[in-house]
């Protein structure tokens, strides 16, 4: 005999169109790439190259943590695995399509390891991490 929880135990989440979803996984990813572009921004005009891809880099999963909280917190539409697959997608592709074509007219900033890939790394790591910790301490969500 299979058991089924009382209905009243089930937590109502109210229907969200995905439109709606897709528009605030994506506002939030684009939060996370504007503030890393801006560290990277004012940290090439203060100091070094080298030195501010290292900021960069200990920044960069740092904003994530602090916006994946925020969206975890107040939406929560996704599981943790897809919102760090789509914040990650969407930070590469506004890296790949405005950065490297656009502004730089080059594809080099992808041979820079901890200019992109461990950046790109950490915000997923942190996106994720940061979901499945609220959601254990949160069961209900």
């Amino acid at each position: 005999m299979a058991i089924t929880p009382r209905r009243d135990s089930v937590p109502q989440v109210p229907a969200t169109s995905k439109t709606r979803i897709g528009i605030t996984l994506v506002f939030h990813a684009l939060v996370i790439w504007g503030l890393c572009g801006a560290t990277i921004g004012i940290g090439m005009s203060v100091t070094s190259q080298g030195n501010a891809l290292i900021v960069h880099a200990i920044a960069a999963p740092v904003i994530a943590t602090v916006v994946s909280f925020v969206y975890f917190s107040r939406f929560n539409y996704t599981t943790p695995l897809v919102t760090a697959c789509v914040f990650l997608v969407a930070v590469a592709l506004v890296d790949l399509f405005l950065v490297a074509m656009v502004i730089n007219r080059s594809l080099d900033m992808f041979r820079s390891f901890i200019g992109t890939w461990l950046p790109f790394a950490l915000i997923f790591a942190a996106t994720f991490v940061v979901g499945t910790v609220l959601r254990r301490s949160h069961p209900g969500w």
